[in-house]
């Protein structure tokens, strides 16, 4: 790998602000959604649809072969080309409603460069705080990683859902790509088949990481009747669309643990916390 100035990335800070119209909610409703009306301006801002209120609005031409932007003022220029959103962390401070206007300060807490059976890899950790106008709502993890293309698909270790199976969810490639156009991610893994298995040897589409989250969110909320105060999500093995979605929960007094996956095995865990048992 080409040497890279990894320390000088760290501390670096971007901020920006966004919003999350109701135009856009009504489409996140339809998509990730129960039945029922959508949200209307004012209304509470269902857990984790703020990643849908800041698009990287990157001109075409300065897109990568991936769909990904090519350069970027916050991200290291790490020369590998798989890049994935492998986790996260989430605390949620005060309520954000739809219409609110967010801003938002990122900055690079880390970028660590590793070598493991695949070969090199590189994470990179971002911070993120997001205000809205009663102040700090939500204070944000997310992790990153880049990876080299394998020559074939090597799976990695699967392991078995654990808890009670709960619920199961088709992923087809309208859902796939609906929530790719809301969250403004035009990465070809979860929408361009041929790419995803002929370039990146994938044996289907990609299910994204955040929409797996988001899911798994929706249900912790229906669980508790009510939004955790903490969030936390790490991908294990990547999530294929023809195999569609299960959701395995383990249930205890002021948490859940929570898991998608298919075929009998994790794709993503999370843990979802409750400060208090009220």
């Amino acid at each position: 790998m080409d040497q890279l100035n990894l320390d000088a990335w760290c501390a670096r800070v971007e901020q920006d602000s966004g919003t999350l119209s109701e135009q856009i909610a009504g489409g996140l409703h339809a998509t990730v959604g129960r039945a029922g009306p959508a949200p209307q301006t004012g209304d509470l801002l269902p857990l984790l649809w703020h990643w849908c209120a800041y698009p990287q609005q990157v001109p075409n031409h300065m897109l990568g072969q991936d769909g990904h932007a090519r350069g970027s003022a916050l991200l290291p220029p790490v020369p590998l080309p798989r890049r994935m959103w492998a986790g996260g962390a989430l605390h949620f401070h005060a309520p954000l409603r739809i219409g609110d206007t967010m801003q938002r300060r990122s900055s690079v807490r880390s970028v660590v460069e590793k070598h493991g059976a695949s070969g090199p890899m590189v994470f990179v950790t971002l911070d993120h705080f997001i205000y809205g106008p009663a102040g700090l709502a939500i204070e944000e993890r997310q992790d990153i990683v880049y990876l080299q293309i394998p020559d074939r698909y090597k799976p990695p270790r699967k392991l078995t859902m654990p808890g009670e199976l709960v619920e199961r969810i088709e992923t087809p490639e309208t859902l796939l790509f609906r929530y790719s156009a809301l969250t403004f991610n035009a990465h070809r893994i979860h929408y361009d088949r041929s790419y995803a298995t002929d370039v990146e040897n994938y044996p289907d589409l990609v299910v994204h990481g955040p929409l797996q989250a988001t899911l798994l969110m929706r249900r912790a909320v229906e669980e508790f009747a009510r939004m955790p105060s903490h969030f936390y999500f790490k991908g294990v093995h990547p999530m294929f669309a023809a195999d569609g979605c299960d959701i395995a929960i383990n249930k205890e007094d002021a948490s859940l643990s929570l898991s998608t996956g298919q075929n009998g095995h994790i794709c993503m865990q999370a843990t979802a916390i409750w400060e208090d048992t009220q």
